[in-house]
């Protein structure tokens, strides 16, 4: 096991295993978290002995939390712009990852850690996660996770949770083809690296191609996805929405969430 400061990597036999480790802030994500996730990920898939990936989080609370507001609560439209293209590189990782990633969720997975479960090829979980996309409630557009949403469960539910900003409980999840896999806490991690370990069996080639084509097939709408991503957030952050409607949803949560801006 190699700890860092936001992640811990291990290689299970033919998997490897990235645990998101900052459970006091419910594993959200920063830009050097991600950086380290998204190495990790290259490095696993350069790796000859490794198979298969999974991803989990520390703690008994969350995958992840999604976006930092700290890091988030100052953008302006040219960081936000920067933060798309972070995510872009993150997001395209997942997709050209030419072997598979299962997701074992121990936790809620919110706003942008739901898109990247989604991205993931296979998701465990159990009777207490909870899953969605409550960008609209922190003044936060929701651009990626739509169209994330869209390809796996149609327009009409796109829509409904990307508006309410509700968070689905794990019955919900399931009976709609999120998690694919549910069972008892304990066992989340155990059946994930079982799932992994199946899949590090398989054909390697075959299962490049097959996640390649995945890719291939959603190519044109990722890079849409993307550009549009750019547009509306530079809109969004140059209006201070963001900003105000983060400090009040983090408020009354008994947080105070401060800027640095004068």
């Amino acid at each position: 096991m190699t700890p860092s400061s936001a992640i811990l990597i291990e290689r299970r036999g033919p998997v490897g295993l990235i645990t998101l480790n900052k459970p006091a802030k419910l594993n959200a994500w920063d830009k050097p978290m991600r950086d380290l996730i998204v190495a990790a990920l290259r490095d696993f898939d350069h790796d000859a002995a490794i198979g298969a990936v999974v991803m989990t989080g520390a703690g008994e609370r969350a995958f992840s939390a999604g976006q930092d507001f700290a890091e988030a609560h100052d953008f302006d439209a040219d960081a936000a712009e920067s933060w798309i293209r972070e995510w872009e590189s993150f997001y395209g990782t997942l997709r050209r990852l030419t072997k598979p990633i299962v997701a074992a969720l121990n936790g809620v997975a919110a706003g942008s850690a739901f898109q990247v479960s989604l991205l993931c090829d296979i998701r465990v979980g159990h009777e207490q996660v909870t899953m969605g996309q409550p960008e609209i409630n922190s003044g936060i557009a929701s651009i990626t996770g739509p169209w994330i949403m869209k390809e796996i469960l149609g327009m009409s539910r796109t829509i409904e949770l990307t508006l309410t900003g509700r968070m689905m409980q794990a019955q919900e999840c399931r009976e709609i083809g999120l998690i694919h896999h549910l069972v008892p806490r304990e066992q989340v991690l155990v059946k994930a690296l079982q799932i992994a370990e199946q899949l590090a069996a398989k054909a390697p080639l075959a299962m490049k191609l097959d996640r390649a084509w995945f890719a291939d097939m959603t190519e044109a709408g990722f890079r849409q996805t993307i550009a549009a991503a750019i547009r509306a957030h530079r809109e969004s952050y140059a209006s201070g929405e963001p900003a105000q409607k983060m400090e009040s949803f983090m408020a009354a949560r008994g947080h105070a969430l401060g800027g640095s801006k004068p």
